[in-house]
């Protein structure tokens, strides 16, 4: 495992309030900023900061941990994200519901149109480790409460995820909230989503 060099990532959309710290980014992120492209609610959201770093690598793994203790308001959310352009991109966290439940999940968009898939967890989980791979244009984005073991979230296609792409953490509050984020353990892996051993390809 190795450290990832934050000084290679640049901002899209930097936020008002945020550090850059060794191995730890905190971001306290503005009301009404969020990721989202039509889909169901018809409207288009593209204003959350999100931090990335470039690759031409094909076969990859990106670990980060989250941190959302002050995560509070209905979406307040954090996680990892392949931002290319605001209508194609994927994203993985945990957004707050309520006091019963939040949210663990992923969007997936495409040409402009979004997708979302969550489970419901309890909202006493306050941190969460991800690990993003990529297999070419197709990724794997996976979660873990220990960072050790890592679960399955969501098996996708970015269709324009052709060559060079850009990947890192966002984080966002989609309604009339403000919370501080934050994110470390940041480290790049060789690629941990094997290969398909079933199958054959067409």
């Amino acid at each position: 495992m190795m450290k990832t060099d934050l000084e290679k990532f640049v901002w899209t959309r930097e936020p008002a309030s945020y550090e850059v710290k060794d191995n730890c980014v905190s971001i306290v992120t503005k009301p009404h900023t969020d990721l989202w492209q039509r889909t169901y609610y018809h409207f288009r959201n593209d204003n959350a900061p999100v931090f990335q770093i470039k690759t031409n690598e094909k076969f990859f793994s990106f670990v980060v941990k989250t941190d959302f203790k002050e995560s509070h308001h209905r979406f307040d959310q954090c996680g990892v994200v392949v931002y290319l352009d605001s209508e194609n991109w994927i994203k993985g966290s945990v957004e707050y519901e309520n006091e019963t439940f939040a949210h663990l999940g992923s969007v997936v968009t495409n040409g402009g149109y979004s997708d979302w898939a969550t489970v419901e967890i309890k909202p006493e989980v306050k941190e969460m480790w991800y690990r993003l791979s990529r297999r070419e244009d197709d990724f794997c984005i996976e979660n873990s409460t220990d960072g050790i073991t890592f679960h399955q979230m969501r098996i996708a296609h970015l269709a324009k995820a052709t060559d060079e792409i850009t990947f890192g953490i966002y984080a966002c509050s989609p309604e009339d909230s403000s919370f501080e984020a934050v994110f470390t353990d940041f480290a790049l892996l060789p690629c941990m989503w094997k290969a398909h051993d079933g199958q054959q390809p067409d």
